[in-house]
């Protein structure tokens, strides 16, 4: 109730410290100011039928104590803040172009590459709050399978979705650019990204990836190329009438085209050869690419002790009602 109450002037509550020392006069001197006389018999006296007003003087007492903590905490101005903040964003559309050729199902990342893939795009895709974020797909072909979005959720359950065999077989990279461009191309954000994830050459498509990356240029699009795959060989799972075998494949990734395409566009290649490397590949593209917050603020004050004097004067009033009726007191 009062987070947002702040005091003009704090040190007035220093007066504060004047209750305990009336209270102590009170206490001892007090009763002294009143003329006393000595009786040696009270049968004269029918009873003590009015001892509710001894009560009463004791509880006028405390009213003028709480008449002084109201009047000190309106000295102390008590102020209520209201703010608001006009924040502008510097929009960053990023368009994650993700390889799912059947290569993809090496098991020298676990449980295969696009899974880890999956997972490590799903982390970045939830640190990224204030983006478009869209989603492209390409093996043999390419489609968009999530166009740009602020529907992070949605993002989200389609990545979960994507299977190895969606499309036909094969390594398009320039397809898959060039879609990824396509989706990109009018958009009127201040940072346009690509991240080209793959684990094979092309060998497939109509379009020529460092074609593809011409264009990318054009648009003022920022590509960041990663390869997947350890060094050497990796498990490949095969179906056999005898079940499921597996067999050393050897990795062959052309590192030498994404570092092009990545510097064609004033981007970077990264080499991921385990799950933990492509974590931080990601991390630092997150950093990398930060969207850039403006924040102005707006406070406006509220002067709140009119409601504590009036408290205060209402008690006094009362204070010296009491005190010239029923607590009148005669010489």
């Amino acid at each position: 109730m009062f987070e947002h109450i702040k005091f003009a002037n704090p040190e007035a509550f220093y007066l504060l410290l004047l209750i305990p020392v009336a209270l102590v006069w009170y206490w001892y001197k007090g009763s002294k100011s009143y003329p006393t006389f000595q009786i040696s018999d009270l049968s004269i006296f029918p009873g003590r039928k009015n001892r509710w007003k001894e009560y009463l003087l004791y509880f006028t007492w405390l009213m003028r104590a709480f008449v002084w903590a109201l009047l000190v905490t309106a000295l102390a101005r008590p102020q209520s803040t209201s703010s608001r903040q006009d924040v502008s964003i510097e929009g960053i559309d990023i368009v994650m172009a993700m390889d799912i050729s059947t290569s993809m199902l090496a098991e020298d990342f676990r449980p295969n590459r696009l899974e880890a893939a999956k997972d490590v795009a799903k982390e970045f895709i939830k640190e990224r709050g204030n983006d478009r974020i869209g989603l492209v797909v390409f093996s043999g072909e390419s489609f968009t399978q999530c166009p740009l979005t602020t529907d992070h959720g949605v993002l989200l359950n389609l990545i979960d979705e994507v299977k190895s065999g969606m499309i036909e077989d094969g390594t398009a990279i320039g397809d898959g650019l060039g879609t990824a461009v396509n989706r990109l191309k009018e958009s009127q954000a201040i940072s346009k990204v690509i991240i080209l994830l793959t684990d094979g050459e092309n060998n497939r498509g109509f379009i020529d990836p460092l074609s593809a990356a011409e264009i990318a240029k054009v648009y003022n699009l920022r590509v960041y190329t990663i390869g997947i795959g350890t060094i050497g060989t990796a498990p490949y799972p095969f179906d056999t009438p005898f079940g499921l075998q597996y067999q050393q494949v050897e990795v062959r990734i052309d590192e030498k085209l994404l570092g092009q395409i990545a510097d064609m566009t004033g981007g970077k290649y990264f080499r991921a050869t385990n799950k933990s490397k492509l974590e931080e590949i990601y991390k630092e593209i997150d950093q990398l690419e930060k969207s850039k917050i403006d924040v102005t603020e707006f406070r406006k004050k509220k002067e709140e002790f009119p409601p504590f004097a009036l408290g205060a004067l209402l008690l006094l009033l009362l204070d010296i009602l009491l005190s010239t009726t029923v607590l009148r007191r005669y010489p």
